[in-house]
């Protein structure tokens, strides 16, 4: 098989990171300002599928580091149930890569009718979710042909933490946004074949994290889906033990995302005690009894890391889809462009 325009998407991450924070950087100070005079008390999010996962990482950095509290609104408030929301001390980020779907854009709407400030993070600057927000941030990221998101989910995530850093006006967030575009270089080159080489024939797998990791062990959990035809589910690490790691049976493969903040003890006890069930853990950022520690970008500010670490990802589930005998960039039954109402 020639290259897929899922690879050359991957390895386009750091350019289109890079095009981010140079051409979008008046629009991120801008809403900055508005969020600034705003002083929210809230946060609300509207999103679906990769774009979810991304507000769901941009959830708990806002919460880590402004203290604010991020909740995702279900888009069909709007558009189905048509039940107006009070929002007036609420700031509103819309993301979706085409802007176009229509229960996100009306949901967008409906915030700033509601009193929300509104933001949208989009691919498409003249998109009708840009339209109907008070601010878009354009991703910069070049058009994306395969079916499976990546460079574009990258930036979104990119745009919100440049936004929080801005908003916050914390310097070395500032300076760990600005590095990322090296750091993305890095991250996609990594080897992950050894968990490549056990996933070959696997039918499932569990993905944990913790905190913004948790958010990548999401999407990590879909795109096994999307394009190798994996079952994998997504948990926290604190919450697979409720229930879910009961399946966890001898030669049942695990992905703990492992970072350098104060949840990686948990994670790590957690994969441990998963790994003395029998599994086949892999585990990034850290070394744990019993399982194979797969490379990571070292060194990452702990908001930026679980970023980089899903640009590897990327690049790791890519080969592992063509080595199952899938075609990544056009999984059954599904379109580049999903629009809901």
């Amino acid at each position: 098989m020639s290259q897929t325009h899922m690879a050359r998407e991957v390895a386009e991450i750091p350019e289109a990171a890079a095009r981010f924070l140079e051409r979008s950087r008046d629009a991120v100070a801008d809403a900055a300002s508005a969020l600034r005079r705003k002083d929210p008390d809230l946060v609300v999010t509207v999103a679906r599928g990769s774009s979810d996962h991304a507000a769901t990482y941009l959830k708990y950095a806002i919460e880590l580091e402004a203290g604010v509290p991020v909740a995702s609104v279900g888009p069909s408030i709007a558009s189905i149930y048509r039940r107006p929301l009070r929002l007036g001390k609420a700031a509103c980020i819309g993301i979706s890569q085409s802007g176009r779907s229509p229960d996100g854009v009306e949901m967008m709407r409906a915030s700033g009718q509601g009193g929300a400030l509104s933001i949208a993070i989009t691919n498409v600057e003249d998109s009708p979710m840009a339209q109907v927000s008070a601010h878009c941030l354009p991703l910069q990221a070049g058009e994306e042909k395969s079916v499976a998101a990546t460079k574009t989910f990258v930036c979104s995530v990119l745009a919100g933490l440049s936004l929080l850093a801005e908003w916050r006006e914390d310097h070395a967030l500032q300076d760990a946004v600005a590095a990322l575009p090296e750091a993305f270089g890095q991250a996609v080159g990594l080897d992950w074949s050894p968990l490549s080489a056990r996933l070959a024939r696997a039918s499932s797998a569990f993905v944990l994290g913790r905190g913004p990791s948790f958010a990548i062990a999401c999407e990590s959990a879909l795109k096994f889906k999307e394009t190798s035809g994996i079952h994998a589910e997504a948990y926290s690490a604190a919450e697979v033990l409720h229930g879910p790691a009961a399946i966890v049976q001898a030669g049942f493969p695990v992905l703990a995302l492992g970072i350098e903040d104060a949840a990686l003890p948990q994670l790590k006890a957690t994969a441990e005690r998963l790994a003395a069930q029998g599994a086949d853990v892999f585990v990034t950022g850290t070394e744990v009894g019993g399982a194979v520690t797969l490379p990571s970008v070292p060194g990452l500010h702990p908001l930026v890391a679980p970023l980089v670490t899903i640009a590897g990802f990327y690049a790791f589930i890519e080969g592992l889809a063509r080595r199952r005998g899938f075609d990544p960039d056009t999984p059954p039954h599904l379109r580049k462009v999903t629009e809901t109402v």
